[in-house]
């Protein structure tokens, strides 16, 4: 299978403002930046937690702590993902005992990895509550998991795939959605 490019849905302006729109929601929505955690979903998630982390700074001068959580070992595919999974470090330096935990992701498909995160989040200590922040959700949910926060809703088929692309993983700035091709 490989994937054909169709449709660029954002640009890097376009995932700047997106990216500060939902950090100004963020900051609408708590008391104090004191009392939320950003924890980015690796790989791409964590990249996103910390821009958003940066951009609450700038909008509010305080910076909320940043995380990074892996959940490989916590999928329920993993044996269908590979033989020999790759496991990252999770990068959680602080209590999570009682505060308000913001998931970050990348994309927001079928649920099933934020459930997994919830998982592995929760292995760490019990947060006070749980939000979920992620730049696209493109529907078809298998598990009952809405996000808190949305960059941008997009409507897709099964046979699309939504590519997010990090200046710090890819190069470049970019949201595609790509076409399977046989």
């Amino acid at each position: 299978m490989t994937l054909k490019e169709k449709t660029k849905i954002l640009d890097k302006e376009s995932m700047d403002r997106t990216l500060e729109r939902i950090a100004h929601e963020i900051i609408e929505r708590i008391k104090s930046i004191d009392e939320i955690a950003l924890v980015g979903i690796k790989n791409r998630g964590a990249h996103l937690g910390v821009r958003l982390a940066d951009k609450i700074k700038n909008i509010s001068g305080s910076r909320p702590l940043v995380g990074a959580l892996d959940i490989t070992l916590y999928r329920d595919d993993l044996t269908q993902v590979s033989e020999q999974p790759v496991v990252h470090a999770t990068e959680i330096d602080f209590d999570i005992e009682g505060k308000k935990i913001i998931l970050v992701d990348d994309v927001l498909f079928t649920g099933r990895t934020i459930r997994c995160a919830l998982d592995a989040l929760v292995d760490f200590g019990r947060p006070g509550q749980i939000q979920l922040a992620v730049l696209i959700d493109r529907g078809h949910r298998e598990l009952p998991i809405r996000a808190d926060y949305v960059g941008k809703n997009v409507p897709t088929s099964n046979k699309e795939v939504v590519e997010v692309k990090l200046s710090e993983v890819d190069g470049k700035d970019e949201v595609v959605i790509c076409e399977k091709t046989e």
